[in-house]
């Protein structure tokens, strides 16, 4: 019988790569009265219950990891036609503008928390929003 190999424990104090889901969550929810609620069986992130982005994680076996996230037509249009490697309309809302983010294609995270930013600022009441431009 084979001996199996002991896993060497992580030394204390490294950092493993969070996941799309925390990095997500972690972006959207440090937004002001942000919170995330489950619907439809995934997380949704809101503000005043209105929701400004959706993680999606393989919606009908189409093999994506992604962010839907409020935004306009124009935007959407824009960017699904620069990068559909990256940029998709995703089913449902996508005739409403929103776009889907895919998080498996090595986007900058940076540049996802700006299009996070966006969706929530046409989501957010403005008084909230001014908060985030002050």
């Amino acid at each position: 019988m084979a001996k199996k190999k002991a896993r060497a424990a992580a030394p204390k104090g490294s950092r493993q790569k969070a996941g799309p889901l925390a990095r997500a969550r972690r972006i959207c929810l440090a937004l002001p009265e942000a919170t995330e609620k489950e619907a439809w069986g995934a997380p949704t992130f809101r503000v005043r219950d209105k929701l400004f982005a959706m993680y999606a994680d393989d919606v009908h076996g189409d093999g994506r990891t992604a962010l839907w996230l409020n935004a306009e037509a124009n935007t959407q249009r824009q960017f699904v036609a620069s990068d559909p490697e990256r940029f998709f309309s995703p089913p449902y809302v996508g005739c409403k503008g929103w776009i889907g983010i895919r998080l498996d294609r090595g986007l900058d995270w940076e540049v996802v928390a700006q299009f996070v930013r966006e969706a929530y600022l046409l989501t957010a009441p403005k008084r909230l929003a001014t908060l985030l431009e002050e």
